[in-house]
Formats: structure tokens, C-alpha cells, sequence
């Protein structure tokens, strides 16, 4: 079961740092991020750093998370990493990012089934949703949040809902400034209170409320404060910030800060 407690910040490190760059910025991460029972920090790496980084990192500084998958545990996929060979390393995994839905067109059946497999597999899912600039412009904010929650949440038992992390990510709000105005404030807060309520719909008022939800949207040190203490927020997906480890230490040290106050 997921702690409501804890603030969760995660580095999507992306398509970037080599195993070998992977492990000297660990190193660095290491020495300045001190472990925390109330922020749990998650890396997630490219799939070719997984394995040496899980020999390497400390797991109570810091946990590792899966970029990507594919959702059947075996078979003749070229090319593939099935969820089941990522297990004993990660225990976290990110599922339906934007990136994978715009770019690489993964259906919301997909999406369902990696929410699935990673529950089946003791991995908790780091499920992204937002919607796009146009279906902002038109109004269609609660229906695109609506349904990306109903279809990747399709295979989640009521007994596993809690096993489960949102992450709110506007795909208007990616790669640009436009989150960092009190309009973008207001439109996160709207849209985590979208997301309970859908929860609360689907799985009860106690899910809704327990349920950890993230915020992910060019992010970075001076933002990172801003975001954490928007009701309902309870964590950051940080993207390009997270690969400059004196940004990434101050994100970190503003959620500890926040935390604790």
C-alpha cells in the first residue's frame, strides 16, 4: 500500500546519460541527497542503466523506477523488454507519459495493460495523464482527464487502487513556461480535484483522497515550491531538471523543507 504520507519526486532522466554517465551522476546524487522518511525519491534511468544502477544505489535514499515496458511477461517481441525482466530491479514504473502516447501512439488498451502487468508484477505504476493544448482550448480538460483515468485504470481491482500513483502532466505545460503563471497554478489545482473526484467515482471517497497525485510540466528549482504547495499535489515528475544535479538537489531539498514544516 502506498503511504499518502510521503511527497514523491521522480527524475525522468529520459533518453540520456549512458550506464556509465548513469552511475557517476548517482554517485553525485548520492553524496548530497540524504535519505527521508517523508519524501521518497525515485530515478528513472533508460532501461540499459537499470541493472548496474540496482547493484549500486542505496534504496533508502533512493528507489528506481522503469521508463518503459511491454506488458506481456514473455514471448517473441523483438526488441522488448517484458515488465517481468525489469522486476528485481525497479519498483516503480511510469506508464502512459505523454511521450509514449503522442509519439510512439501507445492506445489507451496498451496503456491498461502495462497498468496491469506492473500491479501483477509487484511494480507500483506511475500513471501520467493531461491533456493537450487543443483539448484545453476547447474545454475538454475533464473529459480527456476522465477518460485517460477510466481507460488506464481499466484492469485495477478495488483492492489494488492503492497500490496505484497518478501523475498529472498537461501536455500544454511540457517544455514551456506557460505553468509558471498563476493561470497554470489554478489549472493544476482544478485538475488534481478533477482527478480525486473521477477516483472518488470510480473507487470511493477513501481512494480519492489517498490516492497520491503528482504534477509533471517543466519543472524546475524555482518552480518546484509552487507546485508542492498546491492542495492536493503531492509530488513532482521532473524531466529536464532532473538531469543537472544542482537543480535536482534544490527540487529535493524544497519537498523536504515543505515537508517538515
Amino acid at each position: 500500500m502506498i503511504s499518502p504520507r510521503k511527497t514523491y519526486i521522480i527524475a525522468n532522466w529520459k533518453m540520456n546519460f549512458t550506464p556509465g554517465e548513469s552511475s557517476l551522476y548517482l554517485q553525485r546524487l548520492s553524496n548530497r541527497i540524504q535519505p527521508s522518511r517523508n519524501v521518497q525519491v525515485i530515478l528513472a534511468p533508460s532501461t540499459v542503466s537499470l541493472q548496474p544502477l540496482s547493484l549500486q544505489i542505496n534504496r533508502r535514499q533512493f528507489k528506481l523506477a522503469a521508463q518503459n515496458f511491454y506488458w506481456r511477461d514473455y514471448g517473441a517481441f523483438t526488441g522488448e523488454t517484458s515488465v517481468s525482466q525489469i522486476r528485481g530491479f525497479v519498483d516503480y514504473a511510469i506508464v502512459g507519459h505523454s511521450e509514449r502516447r503522442h509519439i510512439f501512439n501507445e492506445s489507451e488498451e496498451d496503456i491498461a495493460q502495462k497498468v496491469a502487468a506492473a500491479l501483477r508484477n509487484n511494480i507500483t505504476p506511475i500513471l501520467c495523464i493531461g491533456e493537450t493544448a487543443m483539448e484545453r482550448e476547447d474545454g475538454e480538460t475533464a473529459a480527456a482527464i476522465y477518460s485517460q483515468l477510466a481507460n488506464g485504470l481499466n484492469e485495477v481491482s478495488d483492492r489494488d487502487i492503492d497500490r496505484i500513483i497518478i501523475a498529472y502532466e498537461p501536455v500544454w505545460a511540457i517544455s514551456t513556461n506557460k505553468n509558471a503563471c498563476p493561470a497554470g497554478i489554478t489549472d493544476i489545482e482544478e485538475a488534481q480535484a478533477l482527478i480525486r473526484k473521477h477516483i472518488s467515482k470510480l473507487y470511493g471517497k477513501e481512494a480519492s483522497e489517498t490516492i497520491p497525485v503528482l504534477y509533471g510540466g517543466s519543472v524546475n528549482s524555482d518552480t518546484a515550491g509552487g507546485y508542492l504547495s498546491i492542495k492536493g499535489i503531492d509530488g513532482l515528475l521532473v524531466g529536464s531538471a532532473s538531469l543537472i544535479a544542482d537543480s535536482f538537489c534544490a527540487i529535493v531539498e524544497t519537498a523536504k523543507g515543505i515537508k517538515n514544516e
